[in-house]
């Protein structure tokens, strides 16, 4: 993870892009490139070109870590975090093999 914050951080330097990537603009940007994501799949779920498919997942990759970066946070802390509170509402006795929303459980 410290290879992939310095190198986008490099990246963003050298093109004095930072000015730009204020947390609002950030947001913005994952959502778009998810829609991106989410289009190679639009017609057909199976049939996928997975080149494409890992290029938009490595655009949404980059501006969240570029959001993090933003915010001073890391990334692995806070998705951690993320997991045990996420653990906490899916109990593996409760959620397993079910996509029942944790309020229903």
């Amino acid at each position: 993870m410290e290879k992939l914050i310095r190198e986008i951080k490099k990246f963003n330097e050298e093109r004095e892009w930072d000015k730009f990537h204020t947390p609002e603009n950030l947001a913005k940007s994952i959502i778009i490139e998810s829609g991106e994501l989410l289009e190679c799949f639009q017609w057909d779920s199976e049939n996928y070109d997975k080149d494409e498919v890992y290029e938009e997942l490595a655009d949404v990759f980059t501006y969240c870590i570029q959001m993090a970066i933003k915010l001073n946070v890391n990334p692995e802390e806070i998705i951690l975090k993320k997991l045990e509170k996420t653990k906490k509402k899916y109990p593996i006795e409760k959620a397993k093999g079910v996509s029942t929303k944790y309020n229903k459980l």
